[in-house]
């Protein structure tokens, strides 16, 4: 049939009156002023199309969409066709999705918040652009074989151990919050990357190496605060000699208040508290505003005025 404009098309399948073999035009097909969509017809071809929002749980097996499928905030979708070719998937917040189907060919796949996906099959086929899969917490592994693709973002996904050997990219991966400690050698010359922060490989895999005194003699700040997130507090404070604000005992213990003054940025100021249950001590980042240990404590209950902190006794 003769290709249908978008806006005529949408008409035609909220009404339920479009035909099987519905063909729109290359305007994108968007349903995101929907409130809610019944379902797409079968055989339905179109350039680009925005599910966004809407309450779907499956698609078509035969949809065609030649450029970009929006499935953003799809939270009850659970599953997307086998064989599915499209050059950017958007799947941003399907926090249903457990599996990505299998012959699954893309350029652009962006998947932050899909925190029940398990699983990427090995006929998965990424290549030219890049994946996003931020904060995807549920993803244990990646498919043997990916790419090339310019970039791999996997900040936040916390079960990744590891990148196959024939996983290829081109430019940079990001690492921030995973269980990566290696990447093989055919990626030894790509960029490293923590929660968007440029790094060093001593930094990303060697962080036992690096020293209070160089993590204050670097001197870009973001740089800085992703050294100190991976040697841990503790270790930094006690290297750099941190300088202690207040000191008081409450019903579960010492408590101590200690300051990190660093150049360029705000000073860290660090509350060390005492769990009775456990017996170990522990270092919580407080406000630079912080000048006492009740003050620090309170405000780590979520109390903005310390004299309303007035705890029966420490648990």
């Amino acid at each position: 049939m003769p290709k249908v404009p978008a806006e005529k098309a949408v008409q035609l399948i909220l009404s339920g009156g479009a035909p099987a073999d519905l063909e729109t035009d290359v305007l994108p097909l968007s349903f995101t002023a929907v409130k809610k969509l019944v379902a797409l017809p079968p055989a339905l071809r179109c350039y680009s199309v925005s599910l966004a929002d809407q309450s779907i749980t499956s698609l078509p097996a035969d949809l065609r969409v030649e450029y970009k499928l929006d499935l953003t905030n799809c939270r009850e979708l659970t599953s997307l066709p086998a064989g599915l070719r499209v050059s950017a998937l958007v799947l941003t917040n399907c926090v249903s999705l457990t599996a990505l189907p299998e012959g699954l060919e893309t350029k652009f796949l962006q998947l932050d918040g899909c925190t029940a996906l398990r699983a990427w099959p090995d006929s998965m086929r990424v290549t030219c652009g890049w994946v996003r899969a931020r904060g995807c917490t549920g993803l244990e592994s990646l498919p043997p074989v990916l790419g090339p693709m310019a970039s791999l973002d996997l900040r936040g996904c916390r079960r990744i151990d590891s990148v196959p050997e024939g996983v290829r990219i081109l430019s940079w991966i990001d690492i921030g919050g995973t269980r990566i400690n290696r990447l093989p050698d055919s990626l030894k010359e790509i960029a490293l990357r923590w929660r968007g922060v440029p790094i060093t490989s001593q930094v990303a895999f060697s962080p036992e190496t690096l020293t209070g005194p160089e993590i204050l003699a670097e001197r870009n700040a973001e740089v800085r605060r992703v050294m100190i997130e991976r040697v841990g507090f503790e270790r930094f404070i006690r290297e750099v000699k941190a300088e202690e604000i207040d000191r008081d005992r409450d019903p579960g213990g010492e408590r101590k208040l200690v300051r990190v003054r660093l150049e360029g940025d705000e000073a860290i100021v660090l509350v060390s508290i005492h769990c009775p249950s456990t017996g170990r001590q522990y270092l919580v980042r407080v406000p630079p505003t912080m000048r006492n240990c009740h003050q620090a404590v309170a405000w780590t209950a979520g109390f903005d005025n310390p004299d309303d902190y007035e705890p029966i006794a420490e648990t």
